[in-house]
Formats: structure tokens, C-alpha cells, sequence
């Protein structure tokens, strides 16, 4: 079974991250310079919560605040869902459908060591299915 620390192997273990203090204006630009959806928000070393464009949309703009007069602190996830390194891919899809996130900050020992999103589950869980399919396919040929 593959394990988020199999995804992180792959995609990497950089974690991109803002204060609660700065604006939600500076958290955009860093996203979208880093081509990233969300970010973790630390305070000092401590993982205080979790910023994304969905935060963004639903708890700003829409409620008539101002990018550049918000701090991430108001609008930021609070409770950010978090999963172990060894912590299997269907348990994060059960965590994306059960608790409505798109990220989960990978913690290990009270440290942060990367962030996974459905879209890193997704493709892991693709790339398996062809690999069984191409394994299968050279079984039947005979080439195994």
C-alpha cells in the first residue's frame, strides 16, 4: 500500500508558509508565485493554521473585505487536519471526503515535514493503477 511518505518522496517535501499576521494580499502573491493552492500558517515554529485560495474566495471576497486589509489570521483554517508520514493514501481520501479539506500538512514527531493535497492522492493513485495495469499486461504477454 502506498504511504504519504511515498508521495512526498516523489513531489518533494518543500512547505511553503506565511504568518497569521501578514495580509491575505501578501499570501496570494506568495501562492501564486510558489504555483501553489494553499499554504500553512506558522507562528514562531508552531503550525497555527492553513491558508488557500478557498479561504480566500469564501472569507473574503464574498464577504466584502479587502485583500490588502485583511491579515491571514481572519480568514485563515484554524483547525488544520493533519496526517502522518506512514498514513496509507486511502486514509487521506477518507480525511479529503469526511472533513472537506483539499490539504493535509504531513506532520512526524510535532514537526511539519511537508503537505500533501487530493491532487498529489489523485495522481499517486493513477500512476499505481497503470503500473499494476502495465505489469499485468507484461504477465499475460510473457514477459515476466
Amino acid at each position: 500500500m502506498r504511504t504519504v511518505k511515498d508521495i512526498l518522496r516523489a513531489k518533494g517535501s518543500k512547505v511553503y508558509s506565511i504568518s497569521p499576521d501578514a495580509t491575505v494580499y501578501e499570501a496570494l502573491n506568495r501562492m501564486a508565485d510558489k504555483n501553489v493552492g494553499a499554504m500553512l500558517v506558522f507562528e514562531g515554529n508552531d503550525l497555527v493554521g492553513l491558508i488557500s485560495e478557498r479561504d480566500y474566495s469564501r472569507k473574503t471576497i464574498l464577504k466584502g473585505r479587502f485583500s490588502k486589509e485583511t491579515a491571514v489570521r481572519e480568514i485563515m483554517t484554524t483547525e488544520a487536519v493533519t496526517v502522518h508520514p506512514d498514513d496509507d493514501i486511502e486514509a487521506c481520501m477518507e480525511l479529503f471526503t469526511d472533513k472537506h479539506v483539499r490539504h493535509l500538512p504531513v506532520v512526524e514527531k510535532g514537526k511539519v515535514v511537508g503537505i500533501v493535497s487530493i491532487g498529489d492522492i489523485v495522481k499517486s493513485i493513477i500512476d499505481y493503477k497503470e503500473f499494476i495495469i502495465e505489469e499485468l499486461e507484461n504477465y499475460i504477454k510473457g514477459k515476466r
